[in-house]
């Protein structure tokens, strides 16, 4: 009788999209970053990283926006910037660990859309390669690891509700929140952060953050929160994606909408509304009306990630 071969090693970690329920940034530091203030949380709208074992280490994408990938951003080999690559070769540097793996992204996201895309997929990849590995989760290299690639890897990461302040590195759970109906809206138009930030002049929108008890027991509570708010890059991005204001106009229009705003930097945008049937009604006639646009219907606070 042929002997059984062991069968190798594989594990799938959901890449979950991140929503800013609000942003505000509050001025620009030395090393070119900007502190900031958010309420971030995540959907069960996002793409899937597989790691497996194997020979040597490789890369591949699959999925709705693999196009948008280059030679450069696949092969490992050509110093690729692309994050999953930098976050597995970080996490092998670190743990010792061989980087004898297959990394598969499947990319459900739109690419520079504001909804931590790249950061939550580093941040996935990096959870399964330690599960793969058999390593301790919560080791002290991990904190700078996760801020070294990103502003947003660290969130994206914890992956759960949170008050995120700093550049991104400081985290506090959020009050807890009900799952609700979202309506994601992207149009197909890249929004590139750095461009953002440059038409974003932080000294005129410097301000102070109060300290507030924030409720969010009920929908309702927290769209009240969310009015008294911003996004305070929505201005510059609306310039550079002009887009983005007709999405939030779609979204206003719906009558059962409670509330819409742009997530991130753009150019993605959100709206939440009472109920998923609300939701879906609402994706599907703004889909009908803007046929190049991304829309997706999905629930707040439900990543399912782990």
């Amino acid at each position: 009788m042929p002997q059984k071969l062991p069968t190798l090693k594989k594990h799938t970690v959901f890449a979950a999209a991140k929503i800013n329920l609000f942003l505000h940034i509050h001025k620009r530091l030395s090393n070119g970053y900007h502190e900031l203030s958010s309420l971030v949380t995540f959907v069960d709208i996002g793409d899937v990283v597989t790691v497996e074992e194997a020979d040597s280490f490789s890369f591949h994408v699959t999925g709705t926006f693999s196009k948008h990938f280059n030679d450069k951003d696949i092969n490992p080999f050509l110093d690729s910037e692309n994050l999953v690559v930098k976050a597995a070769r970080a996490l092998s540097q670190v743990t010792d660990m061989p980087l004898n793996v297959k990394v598969t992204l499947e990319k459900n996201l739109p690419i520079a859309a504001g909804l931590g895309g790249g950061s939550s997929d580093a941040a996935a990849a990096i959870w399964g390669l330690q599960e793969l590995w058999g390593v301790e989760r919560n080791a002290e290299y991990l904190p700078p690891l996760l801020k070294k690639l990103g502003a947003d890897v660290p969130v994206c990461y914890s992956c759960r509700p949170s008050m995120v302040t700093g550049i991104g590195e400081h985290l506090a759970p959020a009050p807890d929140m009900p799952e609700i109906p979202i309506v994601l809206v992207n149009p197909m138009l890249p929004c590139s952060t750095e461009e953002i930030f440059l038409r974003f002049d932080a000294e005129k929108n410097q301000k102070i953050e109060h300290d507030q008890n924030y409720h969010f027991g009920t929908l309702h509570d927290i769209v009240k929160t969310l009015k008294n708010s911003e996004n305070d890059l929505y201005i510059p991005a609306k310039h550079v994606v002009p887009e983005i204001a007709n999405i939030i106009h779609a979204l206003d229009s719906r009558k059962e909408c409670l509330f819409a705003r742009m997530s991130g930097s753009g150019a993605s945008c959100f709206g939440l509304f009472e109920t998923y049937e609300q939701a879906e009604k609402a994706s599907a006639e703004i889909k009908h009306d803007n046929p190049d646009w991304w829309v997706k219907t999905g629930w707040l606070n439900r990543p399912e990630r782990y």
